[in-house]
């Protein structure tokens, strides 16, 4: 099982970025599917982004496409969410994840397909 601790989160204004991080341990990272996904108090946790194991394919929810970018360092055993000219609406927890089995055929939206989650990281964008 993969053990992930996710960091970067903090407080910005609106218009500006931040790069969370989630680095991974326990496991052949690499070999998992990944993704971010947020959730603000009071309402379901949903999908922000959403990478293949190998990189070779790449999902965004409508709110966040062409504004952040997940990416993934296999040496480093982390993978990025890159978020850029932030809404406060994008104010949330937000959580690394990665699939509860490697090698998926498909890449995944669904949060029932994923195993381990981080504890999650506070992100504020202030208006």
């Amino acid at each position: 099982q993969v053990q992930l601790v996710e960091s970067g989160g903090g407080l910005v204004q609106a218009g500006g970025s931040l790069r969370l991080s989630c680095a991974a341990s326990g496991g052949t990272f690499r070999f998992y599917g990944k993704g971010w996904f947020r959730q603000v108090p009071g309402k379901e946790r949903e999908f922000v982004a959403a990478m293949h194991w190998d990189g070779s394919d790449i999902r965004y929810a409508d709110s966040v496409k062409g504004r952040f970018t997940i990416s993934s360092d296999n040496a480093k055993n982390t993978v990025y969410l890159q978020m850029n000219s932030l809404k406060p609406e994008d104010t949330a927890v937000y959580y690394c994840a990665s699939r509860k089995n490697p090698f998926g055929r498909t890449i995944t939206t669904a949060q029932t397909d994923f195993g381990s989650w981080g504890q999650g990281t506070q992100v504020t964008v202030s208006s």
